[in-house]
């Protein structure tokens, strides 16, 4: 019998393995091609029965029953269009709040990571007829007013009001200029590291407009040629390359100057919002309050640990301000912009309990009630419903998991589904109903629609066919790992699909580390480290002291002295994976991106590292050369912080260089600049270090487009062969 035994299992491992091999590096490395399948979006409707959803065709937008999950009826045909505009496709779509018109768009262009200029046009569900926003050419930032009869929006730099019902369009700024004077939408620091990409908002009764402008003719100019790849239409087109140029702030120089402004509609108006905001200090967050009258500014401090939120009167332009929070290190954007306002209060998140919680305040700026409580972080707030329960997204059973929970009045938490794994909720209107995303390490994500009171309705898509797929793909496993200053680190570990305990293994550590980041979760992923892995590599991960959702001493303890815990703790772990049977302490390399990249080179360089080869990609190499809003955050500017920046660097530590590396980089990469590694690779040069580099010609940070990500693994595992196998 046991005999029967082992031959089954050599066949179960053979069997395995030969799946696993049948599986090709876009498998695991083309965004398209690894990510299980994903559901339309699905948004719900005012009635709190009903949700939109674009077609499978992507012609229509539909209507569905939560209850039943059928159709009930077509908020939009393309093919039913009347009139004489009509479009053929559309990128994406807002429903005004009345619901009775559709911003729809088209022809999208991407401007940085996540903002785009696009055809914009309004459809009126009840007529069936369709108007084009603007014909003077694209647009940016498109926002429809509250009863869908007017869109604002930015082109070069100026915003536009188009007024549907007259058939006019015409600019409300007039001085906005390419790199010197924005209106309306964010410059290149506020959309990376805020995350804003529109300062427009209508007044609830859309007859004023508020916005911020966004001065940046003192901020330097930042150059690169930009080189089109081969996945470009034109690649050849090119003899003389483009210099790209904008606006770019290292640490410690200067940032834009903004301004919150506010249009009168009736009389034609615009008054700039009486602030003291000064040169240096950042507006992070402007929204109007619940009944759409007062104006509620966030204005925050260049070292980012002094936010105050001001109510203002957009006729009068007078703010007070109505909430105030100090920090002796820096303030999370996480917990701040966890902001909602409602007609007689608001809720805001803070880090002031040690953990991201919830707070309830009035507008005369009094405490009402703290929402959330425990040694846990809130990650996500998705509202309140009418009987005062408090819906929300947490770390409640341990960092590496995010379930949804309801907080009663109370106070008492009670978990929508008391499982490890990552779940979030996109809620009806009414808090009735919610479609739930759920996945693990070990589950493909699964999209699933519930009742509230926690009877389970519907199967949207369980991505069966898809974990079949990757059934034997190697897997994921969570551990603890001590630092050493006896800390407990999450990690995880990645083994061959074909993993026999009884040989040795090269290891691979991966890392980010960023300060309040987190690599280490419980969530599905199929990517390029689960590649390396099926090529006969043990691949291991540690979040170490800087990272996020911990306490928020873990986080942090690497204030102005970035670099320092994040690679001790590093190599902890490396040495710890080292230790273990099955993994040879003489095969150790490490590899990480952008942050991570940054991290590979100061554990290379640090004394007694365990790592015989290292791969960075993207990586910033010294923080004097990456944009203020990040750095600051973290480090100070280099004026205050001058010691810390040289201790930070990556440069200054070449000379302890004795393993082998690779280093990568975009050329058009507008975030880390590939300034970071020429400078990196001419001081290996000058002091005659042996070094592998790699361009990706034309592409951006993510390498995102074409067949980049695959390559990039390709060149990673063909390194890791030649030199640590």
């Amino acid at each position: 019998m046991k005999i029967l035994q082992s031959a089954l299992l050599v066949a179960a491992v053979a069997l395995s393995a030969s799946a696993s091999a049948q599986l090709t590096v876009e498998d695991y490395c083309d965004m398209k091609q690894s990510a299980p399948v994903r559901i339309k979006e699905m948004r719900p409707l005012a009635d709190g029965v009903s949700y939109a959803c674009i077609s499978d065709d992507g012609k229509r937008i539909e209507v569905f029953s939560y209850k039943t999950g059928k159709k009930t009826s077509t908020l939009f045909d393309i093919d039913a269009i009347k009139g004489d505009v009509k479009i053929d496709e559309f990128d994406g779509y807002k429903l005004s709040e009345n619901e009775k018109k559709i911003l729809l768009w088209n022809d999208s262009e991407k401007l940085w990571r996540y903002s785009f200029t696009a055809q914009y046009y309004v459809y009126d569900i009840m007529r069936g007829t369709m108007k084009q926003v603007s014909t003077g050419g694209p647009q940016r930032g498109a926002l429809m007013s509250h009863d869908g009869r007017m869109v604002a929006y930015q082109r070069d730099n100026n915003i536009y009001i188009s007024n549907l019902d007259y058939g006019t369009d015409k600019p409300i700024t007039e001085d906005g200029k390419i790199n010197e004077i924005i209106y309306g939408t964010p410059d290149w620091g506020y959309e990376e590291e805020f995350g804003i990409l529109n300062t427009m908002k209508w007044s609830g009764d859309d007859n004023t407009l508020a916005f911020v402008r966004f001065d940046e003719r003192n901020v330097p100019s930042y150059s690169f040629d930009n080189y089109k790849s081969y996945c470009d239409s034109e690649p050849l087109s090119d003899p003389y390359p483009e210099a790209f140029t904008y606006k770019y702030p290292l640490a410690g120089y200067n940032n834009s100057v903004v301004s919150v402004h506010a249009y009168d509609l009736n009389t034609k108006i615009t008054k700039k919002m009486d602030l003291p905001i000064g040169e240096k200090d950042y507006v992070p967050s402007m929204e109007f309050d619940g009944k759409g009258t007062t104006l509620m500014v966030m204005i925050l401090n260049r070292d980012q640990n002094d936010l105050k939120l001001y109510a203002t009167n957009p006729g009068s332009t007078v703010g007070r301000v109505i909430y105030s929070e100090k920090s002796d290190a820096w303030l999370s954007p996480s917990a701040y912009q966890m902001v909602e306002y409602f007609d007689n209060y608001f809720v805001i998140g803070s880090e002031k309990s040690g953990y991201r919680h919830l707070y309830r305040y009035d507008y005369n700026g009094n405490l009402q009630k703290q929402l959330t409580k425990g040694d846990f972080n809130v990650t996500n707030y998705y509202g309140t419903d009418k009987a005062g329960n408090t819906y929300v997204q947490t770390t409640a059973l341990g960092a590496i998991n995010r379930n949804v929970a309801r907080i009663a009045p109370n106070g008492t938490m009670t978990l929508l589904h008391n499982m490890e794994g990552t779940e979030s909720a996109a809620f009806s209107t009414t808090f009735d109903y919610y479609v739930r995303t759920y996945s693990s390490a070990t589950t493909p994500t699964q999209y699933t629609v519930w009742s509230s009171k926690g009877s389970k309705i519907a199967d949207l898509e369980l991505n069966e066919a898809y974990a079949k797929k990757y059934a034997s793909a190697p897997k994921m496993e969570f551990l603890k790992v001590k630092n050493d200053a006896g800390q407990e680190m999450d990690a995880y570990m990645i083994k061959p699909a074909d993993f026999d305990p009884s040989k040795t293994y090269p290891l691979l550590t991966y890392q980010y580390n960023g300060p309040d980041s987190q690599e280490v979760a419980n969530r599905w992923r199929m990517e390029g480290i689960f590649y390396i892995a099926s090529k006969g590599y043990i691949v291991a991960c540690v979040d170490g002291r800087g990272t996020g959702n911990r306490d928020r001493a873990w986080s942090t303890v690497v204030y102005k002295n970035l670099g320092h815990y994040e690679t001790l703790d590093q190599i902890a772990g490396a040495k710890y994976f080292g230790s273990l049977p099955y993994i040879d302490a003489e095969r150790i390399g490490c590899f990480g991106w952008s942050y991570g990249g940054y991290m590979t080179l100061m554990e290379l360089t640090h004394p007694g590292n365990p790592f015989k080869v290292g791969v960075s990609m993207a990586p910033v190499t010294d923080w004097r050369y990456y944009d203020s809003i990040y750095t600051e955050r973290y480090m100070s500017t280099p004026q205050q912080n001058e010691a810390g920046y040289d201790s930070a660097s990556a440069l200054n530590y070449t000379q302890n260089l004795n393993s082998r590396l690779l280093i990568m980089s975009g050329t058009s990469d507008d975030n880390v600049h590939i300034y970071n590694m020429l400078k990196y690779t001419s001081k290996l040069n000058y002091e005659g270090k042996i070094f592998d580099m790699m361009s990706f010609t034309g592409f951006e940070h993510s390498l995102r487009a074409c067949n980049a990500r695959a390559q990039l693994f390709r060149k990673v595992v063909d390194f890791l062969d030649s030199h640590l196998k």
